[in-house]
């Protein structure tokens, strides 16, 4: 498996089968744990694909869910591509756990839509922005893990114009206060609106505004969200599922059941119907910037 993808998406694929076959067996979680002497932390983790898995893992609950010889065979496969590693392993802890699992979700999609009503979404953000954002946040940082945060971003910018695999097709809504937000001072919002305007010229990429004049609507509700879509895999005749990814202070929400993936497009769907056309949103992004420039 590349080295852009790592083993994200084989953890939260073998996970989901895992989690279906226990629940097909009508055994609860804790009662797992109990007969494999396993803590329940350890077995959400690899449900949740949270981590590597081990192959003995994998037969021991196989077996308690009275699972087939031939599919406990392709599982523990599953599982020995879940120790590979993406290329933001090299950042250790710049890159924190309960994020490390959308950056490889991200680096596997195949498209991103996302809406956000506060801050530059990430995967756009310079590295001036990016930092005076880590100054807001952690203000005891040094400058040497503000640098390595800073990198973290700039590399996920690189999956947007890489050679192999294919890269994805990203959609982005903004509201429009994002742009009148002053983050870092006037010369560092200047650059970011200038960066968003070289990005939104990359043929893969969908870069909109979404006014104040558009009035009340369901982002306002649901807040900032990205839907993750994948392409189908060699060998897989469906594509990993879609999942809906929310960020807080401190953690973040994965989502990916029908009806919430439903109620999210449904608003994606309408922040989309809502928001300026490319072409309306790039003027408004130079006229902020002119403004920002006098």
């Amino acid at each position: 498996m590349p080295e852009e993808i790592g083993s994200t998406v084989p953890r939260r694929q073998l996970g989901r089968l895992l989690r279906q076959y226990r629940t097909e067996a009508h055994v609860t979680l804790d009662a797992a744990a109990e007969a494999l002497e396993y803590s329940r932390q350890k077995i959400w983790r690899i449900e949740s694909g949270m981590g590597a898995v081990r192959g003995l893992d994998v037969k021991a609950m196989c077996e308690l869910y009275s699972v087939s010889p031939e599919v406990t065979d392709a599982l523990r496969g599953l599982a020995s591509e879940t120790k590979s590693k993406g290329w933001w392993h090299a950042y250790g802890d710049a890159v924190p756990s309960w994020f490390e699992l959308y950056v490889g979700l991200e680096s596997a999609a195949s498209r991103l839509r996302g809406y956000d009503e506060s801050l530059i979404t990430g995967i756009l953000q310079t590295k001036e922005y990016a930092q005076a954002l880590f100054r807001l946040d952690r203000p005891t940082m040094s400058d040497e893990e503000q640098e390595r945060l800073a990198e973290v971003r700039l590399q996920r910018q690189a999956l947007l114009t890489r050679r192999l695999p294919k890269p994805p097709r990203l959609e982005v809504v903004l509201s429009e206060a994002v742009l009148r937000r002053g983050v870092g001072g006037t010369a560092v919002m200047a650059g970011q609106l200038r960066r968003l305007l070289e990005i939104a010229d990359l043929p893969n990429v969908l870069l909109r505004v979404l006014p104040f004049a558009a009035g009340a609507h369901a982002g306002a509700v649901a807040g900032t969200f990205v839907i993750l879509d994948f392409p189908p895999e060699k060998g897989r005749a469906v594509p990993e599922p879609s999942v809906v990814y929310s960020e807080a202070l401190t953690g973040s929400l994965y989502l990916d059941k029908p009806d919430e993936l439903t109620a999210y497009q449904d608003t994606w769907n309408g922040l989309a119907r809502r928001a300026l056309d490319e072409g309306q949103s790039k003027h408004m992004i130079n006229r902020l910037v002119g403004e920002m420039e006098r």
